[in-house]
C-alpha cells in the first residue's frame, strides 16, 4: 500500500506531461493551414476499480486515486482567412460544418479544411491534390460548362490548349448615315464562325432615289455569302431609325458552314456629318490560347483563355455531418468519419468559398502559453507530491530498521 501512494502523483505527472506535449504540438502548428487545436481534458480515476473480493464473506473497496486524460480536437472552431494570391488556394468561409473531401491512393476517404491545393501528374493524368498528395473530390463538369454530375470523383485537370472561335449570333451597330453629300455609305465589321477566326462583313447603304430618308441595304462578307429578308431601311425626320430595327442575316461560308446573325440597327442615325462606326457590340470572339487554371469563388475549378472563354473542370464537393465533433482526427488537419458522425451530406456551396485564400490555424498563442504555465505549475506540484511521498517512505523504512 505504501507504493500505492505514489500513484496519484505519478499519474498526474503522466497526464500533465501529455498535456504539455499537446500544447507544444499546437504551438508548432500555429502556421499550419486548416489546423485544429487539440485540448487535453482531465478526469479522476477515483473508483475506477471499486471492489476487490477476498474470501467468501469479505470484500473491500480499492479506490484508485489519480488522474487520467484524453484529447479533444476543436473541430468546429474556424480560423482566420487570409489572401494568398495562389490560383488553387481556396478557403471555406461562414460555415463550420463543411469539409473538403479527399482520397488517398487506396481510395480511403478523409476530410479536411485545409484548401492549399496543387496539381500532381500520375501516369499522364493531372489531378488536383492536397498537401499530402491526396486527390481532391468534386462534381465533374458536363462538357466543360456550368452543369455538373451528381457523384463526386477525383478532379482531373485536363483542358484543350486552344479553343475555337465563338460564333457571332448577335451584333449591335452604332453608326451614322450622312444625311447629305453621300449616296452610298459602307460599314465594315468583324464577325466570327466556328471555323473562321474573324472575317470582315460589309454593310452598304445606297440612297433610294425619289424617297426621302430611305436607303437600300446590302451585305457582303469575306469567304462567304450573306442573304437577308430586309432590303430597305428608313429614318424619320429627326434622323432616328424608323424601320427595321433588327435585320436577320444568313451566312453561307465557302467551306460549307452556315450561321445566322441578328443585327440590331436601332442605334443608327441619319444626321449631318461623316460616315463612320462609333461602336460595335457582338457575342462572337476569336479563338483563344490557354492562359491559366484556377478555382473561383464558387468553388469551380476552371481554365481561362485569351479570348475570354472559360472551360470548367469540376466543382468542389463539400461534406457535412450530423455530428461533426465525432470525426476522428488523423492529424491536426485531416479527419476520418465513423459511425458516430452520423449522416453524411453534401453542403450547399453557394457563397461559402473565398478564392486565392486559406483558412489559417485555430491556434491562439496567448491561450497556449497561458495553458503551458498552468500545466507546468501542475506538473511541478505533482513532482513535489511525489518527492514528499518518497521522503515519507524513506523515513518509514528508517524507523523500521
Amino acid at each position: 500500500m505504501a507504493l500505492g501512494s505514489f500513484f496519484a502523483s505519478s499519474s498526474g505527472l503522466d497526464a500533465q506531461s501529455h498535456a504539455l506535449g499537446q500544447v507544444s504540438t499546437n504551438i508548432a502548428n500555429v502556421r499550419t493551414v486548416g489546423y485544429r487545436t487539440n485540448e487535453t481534458m482531465f478526469y479522476t480515476l477515483l473508483g475506477a476499480q471499486p471492489v476487490v473480493k477476498s474470501g467468501e464473506n469479505y470484500s473491500s473497496r480499492v479506490d484508485v486515486n489519480g488522474v487520467g486524460c484524453y484529447d479533444r480536437t476543436n473541430i468546429l472552431n474556424t480560423g482566420e482567412i487570409t489572401a494568398t494570391g495562389n490560383n488553387y488556394d481556396i478557403a471555406i468561409s461562414g460555415v463550420s460544418n463543411a469539409f473538403f473531401e479527399v482520397k488517398n491512393s487506396f481510395n480511403d476517404v478523409f476530410y479536411t479544411r485545409a484548401g492549399d491545393f496543387s496539381t500532381q501528374t500520375e501516369n499522364g493524368v493531372t489531378y488536383l491534390v492536397n498537401s499530402s498528395g491526396f486527390r481532391v473530390q468534386g462534381f465533374p463538369s458536363l462538357e466543360g460548362k456550368d452543369e455538373y454530375g451528381v457523384a463526386a470523383e477525383d478532379i482531373v485537370i485536363k483542358y484543350p490548349e486552344t479553343v475555337p472561335p465563338i460564333p457571332t449570333t448577335k451584333m449591335t451597330v452604332t453608326a451614322n448615315v450622312p444625311a447629305t453629300g453621300a449616296d452610298t455609305s459602307t460599314y465594315t465589321m468583324t464577325v466570327y464562325s466556328k471555323n473562321h477566326d474573324g472575317r470582315n462583313i460589309y454593310m452598304v447603304f445606297n440612297k433610294v432615289e425619289g424617297l426621302a430618308n430611305t436607303w437600300d441595304i446590302s451585305f457582303d462578307i469575306q469567304d462567304g455569302t450573306v442573304t437577308s429578308a430586309q432590303k430597305r431601311v428608313m429614318f424619320d425626320t429627326n434622323g432616328d431609325l424608323k424601320t427595321p430595327k433588327v435585320i436577320d442575316l444568313s451566312i453561307n461560308w465557302d467551306n460549307g458552314d452556315a450561321g445566322n446573325i441578328s443585327l440590331d440597327l436601332s442605334n443608327m442615325t441619319q444626321l449631318a456629318g461623316d460616315t463612320g462606326i462609333t461602336y460595335v457590340e457582338q457575342n462572337g470572339a476569336a479563338g483563344g490560347l490557354f492562359k491559366d487554371s484556377f478555382i473561383d469563388n464558387n468553388g469551380v475549378v476552371k481554365a481561362s483563355y485569351s479570348n475570354g472563354d472559360i472551360y470548367n473542370f469540376a466543382k468542389l464537393a463539400l461534406t457535412g455531418f450530423t455530428s461533426p465533433e465525432n470525426l476522428i482526427p488523423i492529424n491536426g488537419t485531416l479527419f476520418e468519419a465513423n459511425a458516430e458522425t452520423g449522416e453524411t451530406t453534401y453542403v450547399n456551396t453557394d457563397g461559402v468559398f473565398e478564392a486565392q485564400s486559406l483558412e489559417q490555424s485555430t491556434v491562439n498563442i496567448e491561450k497556449e502559453f497561458s495553458n503551458m504555465i498552468i500545466i507546468q505549475r501542475a506538473y511541478s506540484l505533482n513532482t513535489q507530491s511525489f518527492t514528499t511521498n518518497n521522503e515519507m517512505l524513506e523515513l518509514l523504512i528508517d524507523l523500521k530498521s
